[in-house]
C-alpha cells in the first residue's frame, strides 16, 4: 500500500512516516519545507534504514502535484500540509485561508484525476471552539475562534461533501488534541521557528537555557491547581493513529470523525512538575494574566477511535516528558544546528 504524505517532513508528518514504514507501507513525502527542514529527510532515512522518496513541492501547486501522481500509484493520502500557528492566523487570515484551502482543493483535484479515493485529514480539536463540557465527543457542536481553526472546520466540510457526492470515497477526519514528545531516538522532534507557540517546546527551551523562564497563563481557573487542563498525547501515539486510520479506510467508505487524545486532562503545573521530576531539571516560571479565549479544561473522549480503529494512546506523560527532553538536549538548535 502506497501512501502520500503532504507536509510529511513536519513534526507530526515525520513521525507518521516512520510508523507507516515500520508497519510495512510505502510512503512518499511532499513538502516545500515552509514549516519544516530538509534535514528531516536524512534523519528519516537513518531511523528507518531505507531511502526516502520525497518531492520539494508546494501542495497548492496543482501542476507540480500532477507530476507526483504520475510517478506513483497511491492507495491513500494523509494531508498534513498547511499553516498552523493560531496567533499568526489572526494576524494573517487571508494567507491562512488561501494556503490551507487551496492546498486541499489542489490535492483533492489531483486525487480525483488519478482515481485515489482514501483521504486522512489532519484536523484539530480547535474545531470544538470554546466548548466548556468535557470530555469532548465527536458529536458535539463545532465552531471556531480563530482563522486557523476555521480552515480546519471548512476543510472538514469540504471533505464531507466530497464523500457524499462520491460514495467510493473514504475519509477520516482526525481531530488532534495536544501532541508533544518525540521519537525515542531523539533524531526527530518538534522544532518551532522563533518563540515556541506550544507549551512543551517552551519548557524544553527553558530547560536547555535557551529561554530564561516559562510563562504560565493564569492560575485562577476552576481546575484542581488553577492552571489550564489539556489532553497531551505523545506524537508517536498520534502517528500510530494515522496508520490505524489508513488501515480502516481500506475496507470502508464514507466520512468518519475521530478524536485522537489520551482522554486524560493534565494541568500546566502537572506537566511542568512531571518534566522536572522525570528529567531532574528545574523549570522556573512566572504566572501571568490569562490569554484571551483560553478555556479552563479541554480533553478528549477517544473511545470511538478505540472501538472503530482499534487504536488508543499507550505512552505515558512521563514518556512524553522524557522523549521531549532527549530531542531538545541532543538537538539544542533543532534541525538548524
Amino acid at each position: 500500500m502506497a501512501i502520500l504524505l503532504t507536509g510529511g517532513a513536519g513534526y507530526i508528518g515525520s513521525h507518521t512516516y516512520v510508523e507507516l514504514v515500520q508497519a510495512g507501507y510505502d510512503a512518499v513525502i511532499v513538502d516545500n519545507f515552509y514549516n519544516s527542514c530538509p534535514d528531516v529527510i536524512e534523519r528519516l532515512k537513518a531511523i528507518t534504514g531505507k531511502p526516502v522518496t520525497y518531492y520539494d513541492v508546494d501542495v497548492c501547486d496543482r501542476k507540480a502535484l500532477e507530476k507526483v501522481f504520475l510517478n506513483h500509484t497511491f492507495d491513500a493520502v494523509i494531508h498534513f500540509a498547511g499553516y498552523k500557528a493560531v496567533g499568526e492566523s489572526v494576524a494573517k487570515p487571508l494567507a491562512y485561508y488561501r494556503n490551507n484551502l487551496d492546498s486541499t482543493f489542489a490535492l483533492c483535484d489531483a486525487m480525483q484525476a488519478h482515481g485515489v479515493s482514501r483521504f486522512v485529514f489532519s484536523s484539530s480539536a480547535t474545531v470544538y471552539g470554546l466548548a466548556e463540557t468535557v470530555p469532548l465527543t465527536e458529536t458535539m457542536p463545532t465552531g471556531c475562534t480563530n482563522p486557523y481553526g476555521w480552515t480546519k472546520y471548512m476543510i472538514e466540510q469540504v471533505l464531507r461533501d466530497i464523500a457524499v457526492a462520491h460514495p467510493d470515497w473514504a475519509v477520516a477526519l482526525l481531530r488532534y488534541f495536544n501532541p508533544i514528545g518525540a521519537h525515542e531516538s531523539g533524531t526527530i522532534g518538534e522544532d518551532p521557528v522563533g518563540l515556541p507557540n506550544n507549551l512543551m517546546p517552551f519548557i524544553t527551551q527553558v530547560a536547555s537555557g535557551k529561554l530564561a523562564k516559562l510563562r504560565v497563563f493564569g492560575n485562577d481557573y476552576d481546575t484542581p491547581d488553577g492552571t489550564g487542563v489539556r489532553d497531551y498525547i505523545h506524537v508517536v501515539d498520534l502517528a500510530r493513529g494515522h496508520v490505524a486510520a489508513c488501515r480502516y479506510l481500506l475496507s470502508h467508505t464514507g466520512c468518519e470523525v475521530f478524536n485522537l487524545g489520551t482522554g486524560l486532562g493534565v494541568s500546566v503545573l502537572e506537566l511542568i512538575h512531571t518534566f522536572e521530576r522525570v528529567n531532574n531539571i528545574p523549570i522556573p516560571f512566572d504566572v501571568v494574566e490569562r490569554r484571551p479565549g483560553d478555556i479552563a479544561t479541554c480533553y478528549a473522549d477517544a473511545s470511538k477511535a478505540k472501538t472503530v480503529l482499534d487504536w488508543e494512546a499507550s505512552l505515558t506523560l512521563e514518556d512524553m516528558c522524557r522523549d521531549s527532553w532527549r530531542w531538545q538536549s541532543q538537538n539544542p538548535k533543532g534541525y538548524r544546528a
